[in-house]
């Protein structure tokens, strides 16, 4: 999508260029817009994300400040609608911000399992914890049950006051999650490297994506006892 964006840009540029009389030298022009490009902006939570909403162009007052005293003005004539057109980068790449997220969640649904675990041909079972057994990953039952595995909530304060509630000191307390599953990848072209857990009776999945944590719960358990 930023590269769709710097087309744009492109494009935007070309259009000025050719109706100008007296052509800029293009690869002044080219910096110009990247100058132009910085901002004041405030942060704004977005669908997990942050993003950036210019409030003031301290690029296009910087480079105003350089040409405005350089041949009268002429220079700055020349450069001025690059040095906006670095500004309204910013709201390009904002647009894009605010739709990217959107076509994300429509090709790489976060509800679905299979949006985390595509492929699970190097899976692989690993004891995160002192409270886990000696279990593997049942592959088969992970393939069945595929279609079926639905999200849940995530209680994590929940979960938490269970588990240190029902041990007598806490640093014993039992791990809800003290398996990982490693060796999977997502879907491909999700950019996601999520980590996943599996739940102490095989039949939960915790799913870290470094931005939220997904739950979700099969009616068999993915794991058995090792050979």
């Amino acid at each position: 999508m930023n590269l769709l964006a710097w087309v744009a840009i492109f494009i935007l540029a070309r259009r000025i260029y050719k109706k100008q009389d007296v052509k800029p030298i293009i690869w002044k022009l080219a910096i110009v817009i990247f100058v132009g490009l910085f901002s004041f902006s405030i942060n704004l939570p977005y669908m997990d994300q942050q993003i950036k909403l210019a409030i003031l162009p301290l690029g296009v007052w910087i480079l105003y400040g350089i040409y405005s005293r350089k041949s009268e003005g002429i220079s700055w004539d020349n450069y001025r609608k690059y040095a906006w057109l670095g500004f309204l980068a910013n709201f390009i790449f904002l647009a894009v911000s605010l739709i990217n997220p959107l076509i994300h969640s429509v090709i790489f649904p976060a509800n679905e399992i299979s949006t985390y675990l595509s492929d699970i041909n190097k899976a692989k079972i690993i004891q995160t914890h002192p409270s886990a057994g000696s279990k593997v990953l049942d592959r088969d039952s992970l393939l069945v049950q595929s279609d079926s595995i639905k999200e849940e909530p995530v209680y994590s304060e929940k979960w938490y006051y269970e588990a240190s509630e029902s041990a007598v000191e806490l640093s014993k307390a039992e791990e809800r999650f003290p398996y990982q599953l490693a060796g999977t990848e997502a879907k491909w072209g999700s950019g996601m490297d999520p980590v996943i857990f599996i739940e102490q009776d095989g039949k939960g999945i915790l799913i870290s994506t470094g931005q939220k944590q997904v739950y979700f719960r099969a009616e068999k358990s993915l794991l058995k006892k090792g050979e």
